[in-house]
């Protein structure tokens, strides 16, 4: 008994479905029930979304400062969760420059590629080259052995706010609702702290901007980063990393955004000291809590 595609040779059904001798299959011999991996997979996140409705530190965006930031406060005891909006962490990491797999770091950077396990060789004096996939692997394995939960898929919608208009907590939906501008009620998470890492869009600085009447965040009263230059870029992006509101730390180019500092490009070395940064102070922010 068969079928005929329009065009095509008639198709058995034994052609399509095989008959599998189960018993010859000897590499994995438990048997699987479906629904049972189903339970598994709802029940474990549910009981791990439930556990992380408060949290010390909320980490918005998953790219590399953040991931060091994660990996730094987790391992000093700190309860922290990343939201990343997208399926994959690691910023623009992953591409290196102009798709070229490859990214530069400066010779400060590199006793943290050191902690999270990563090569790297001289290219010339103070230049550092290392895999970009490969770091980005590294920073997220490196971050979640520390024990940082990451919630990918998940996108930042809003801040909660309390008295003096203090960020207190964030405003969540999953990725594609926000993508495809669903009218979908999101749901709420408590925090200590925020750490916007989202990016050149510094997502949550301008969310506080456009929602909190007479905020103050940025050197100029705006957001938006400068052009191209990479010395400057670097530098800025370590001293541009505080607490830029009650409650919200920024870090990476989140960091440049909001300080109309200029962009760097694919140099990542104050990416990780900026992460290393937000970090400590996350850490003494939540002393004084």
């Amino acid at each position: 008994m068969g079928f005929t595609i329009p065009g095509l040779f008639l198709i058995k059904s034994r052609d399509i479905l095989p008959a599998f001798n189960l018993e010859a299959l000897r590499e994995i011999k438990m048997e699987l029930d479906e629904v049972i991996i189903t339970r598994a997979i709802f029940d474990e996140y549910s009981k791990t979304f439930l556990d992380y409705t408060e949290v010390d530190v909320a980490l918005i965006g998953g790219g590399p400062a953040n991931l060091v930031a994660a990996k730094y406060l987790a391992e000093a005891g700190a309860k922290v969760a990343i939201y990343e909006q997208k399926l994959s962490l690691g910023g623009g990491m992953w591409a290196g420059g102009m798709m070229f797999p490859r990214i530069v770091l400066q010779e400060e950077a590199c006793r943290i590629l050191d902690d999270f396990g990563i090569r790297y060789k001289e290219y010339q004096p103070g230049y550092y080259v290392a895999n970009s996939v490969e770091s980005v692997g590294k920073l997220i394995a490196g971050a979640t052995s520390a024990g940082a939960e990451v919630f990918n898929l998940v996108s930042f919608e809003d801040v909660m706010i309390r008295e003096n208009d203090r960020v207190t907590g964030i405003v969540i939906n999953w990725g594609p609702v926000t993508a495809q501008r669903l009218h979908v009620d999101p749901l709420m998470i408590r925090t200590k702290l925020v750490i916007d890492g989202t990016g050149h869009e510094a997502v949550v600085c301008n969310t506080i901007l456009r929602k909190i009447p007479n905020a103050k965040i940025g050197n100029l009263g705006k957001l938006g980063e400068k052009p191209m230059w990479s010395e400057v870029g670097e530098r800025l992006a370590v001293d541009a990393t505080k607490e830029i509101y009650p409650g919200l730390i920024v870090a990476g180019m989140a960091a440049n955004a909001a300080t109309c500092s200029p962009r760097m490009g694919p140099v990542f070395g104050g990416m990780l000291l900026s992460g290393e940064k937000a970090a400590k102070l996350a850490l003494e922010k939540l002393k004084e809590l």
